[in-house]
């Protein structure tokens, strides 16, 4: 018989350093999860991933036992990073803080594609600059 799911639990967490404090403790300890071994399997699964926050869904059984499926980091943590800024614009389009590349883009497209409502790298591309232009970030040829 298949277990049954009683949550799904969402969180954006850095990757290798899931600790039982908060924000992971006050979402999963409710949740009947055990912190210490939901910690040491998401730090072993995205040690290859160190400085990029990398969303997790949960999905806790009626069992208290649990899986969880990692996402490719967000894109605006993504272009923060490739643009090499601090954050984006406070006026978005208006007020220009950095550049990416067409190369860049495209790094960062293929990246999301797994996670992204698009068929081919050209469409993600477009959804990501999108996203980049909103937040300040001038496109470069």
């Amino acid at each position: 018989m298949a277990k049954e799911v009683v949550k799904k639990i969402k969180l954006q967490i850095p990757a290798g350093k899931a600790t039982p404090a908060p924000p992971v403790g006050t979402v999963l300890g409710p949740a009947g999860v055990n912190l210490g071994e939901f910690c040491t399997k998401y730090n072993d699964a995205t040690k290859d991933k160190m400085g990029d926050i990398v969303p997790v869904e949960i999905y806790v059984y009626d069992d208290r036992t649990f899986d969880f499926v990692l996402k490719t980091p967000p894109a605006k943590s993504l272009i923060i990073k490739y643009a090499k800024v601090q954050k984006g614009s406070a006026n978005g389009s208006k007020q220009i803080v950095g550049t990416l590349s067409k190369d860049d883009l495209r790094k960062i497209a293929e990246i999301k594609m797994p996670d992204l409502n698009a068929y081919d790298i050209e469409s993600a591309m477009k959804i990501i600059a999108g996203t980049a232009v909103n937040m300040g970030i001038k496109i470069e040829d």
